[in-house]
């Protein structure tokens, strides 16, 4: 982290390890820190459904800050969370589409609502847990993958502009998560051992089709082969992602079907037989929602190389034409189970350049 001392930092603490050792490293460097755990569920908006665990860790997150003799605040933005991530979540799902809602609360929440009240208060810089890095060339500001390669989060974090990554730091990006273990460990810190998060942002662990029941209810509807056949009935399009497999309760092929597409307006689901099949692999695709981190588009055809869902190794790509804001990418190799509201993620060598939503395949 290249940056002036004694500067203002607020943490976005969430209670674990990761942002409790951020917090730890930017006071060791001399920063003036600010610990600030928002609240982004609220029970009361959601009828009581999730496992949303924000009394343990905002006391995680009391402990860790008395330790580190560091004051903090809690931020309540469940209310917006609920119209920016959730309502989103939904919208999505209800069109066929399999949305990222970490990448939106990433927009939204972290470094939107978080970011913009922390600058507004004083802050010189914001702070996360994420696993990236900063760095900046002749004025520009680049998003660069973290050491620790199994846990880079540039995935999540391609709706990031200019003004926010000026403003940002990433203290664990150098570290690996063993690294960051053994860290909270020798200092003591109580979240040393605690487990990592899982499920979706700031709900936790749920499953995801109970979570769509909430909103969307069941509506069965045909399950149609490549070829035309029905082979089976579903309850509702919104339950199911292109490459599932399991859920479908299709038997007697010997081979498994997988979901290939999804006629929302017919109440259609799509399926191949066998895990090769043809109709799971496309080398096109067209994404919208288009965000460059340098915020300058580069010039086309643009060669690069682009990552569909979280960890898949990068894909050598070609950027071949851009109208109406929407971007049409080529893959050297066909993709699996390309899923439309997955974002799809750009980089150039170790730099995330930028990204968009998939808004279909071909």
């Amino acid at each position: 982290m290249s940056r002036k001392k004694k500067k203002t930092v607020f943490v976005g603490m969430s209670g674990g390890v990761d942002s409790s050792v951020a917090a730890l490293l930017l006071k060791k460097e001399g920063y003036s820190v600010v610990g600030i755990f928002m609240r982004n569920w609220h029970e009361d908006l959601h009828n009581g459904f999730g496992e949303c665990t924000w009394e343990k860790d905002l006391s995680d997150v009391r402990r860790v800050c008395a330790m580190l003799d560091i004051p903090y605040y809690v931020w309540d933005f469940s209310k917006e969370y609920y119209e920016d991530v959730v309502e989103y979540f939904f919208r999505e799902y209800k069109a066929g589409r399999t949305p990222n809602p970490d990448v939106m609360c990433n927009k939204y929440i972290k470094f939107g609502r978080f970011f913009d009240r922390a600058i507004k208060l004083g802050a010189d810089f914001v702070a996360t847990g994420h696993y990236a890095r900063v760095k900046e060339s002749r004025g520009v500001y680049r998003l660069l993958k973290a050491k620790d390669k199994n846990k880079d989060q540039t995935y999540f974090l391609w709706t990031i502009t200019q003004k926010q990554l000026s403003r940002t730091l990433f203290p664990i990006g150098e570290y690996t998560k063993p690294q960051i273990r053994r860290i909270a460990k020798k200092e003591g810190l109580p979240t040393a051992e605690k487990p990592d998060s899982q499920g979706i942002c700031f709900i936790g662990r749920v499953d995801v089709r109970d979570f769509i029941k909430t909103r969307l209810k069941e509506k069965e509807g045909d399950i149609v082969t490549v070829d035309g056949k029905v082979v089976g009935r579903h309850k509702g399009v919104w339950f199911y992602t292109e490459g599932q497999r399991h859920g479908l309760n299709i038997g007697g092929s010997g081979l498994p079907y997988y979901v290939v597409g999804k006629d929302v307006e017919k109440n259609i689901l799509v399926v191949a037989l066998g895990p090769q099949h043809d109709a799971l692999y496309r080398k096109k695709l067209y994404a919208d929602s288009l965000n460059w981190v340098s915020g300058k588009e580069p010039k086309y055809p643009f060669m690069c190389e682009a990552r569909i869902r979280y960890r898949q190794p990068l894909q050598k790509c070609t950027i071949v034409n851009i109208k109406d804001e929407r971007a049409e990418v080529v893959f050297e190799e066909k993709q699996r189970a390309i899923a439309p509201g997955q974002s799809i993620v750009f980089y150039k060598g170790r730099e995330c350049i930028g990204g968009g939503v998939i808004i279909c395949k071909s």
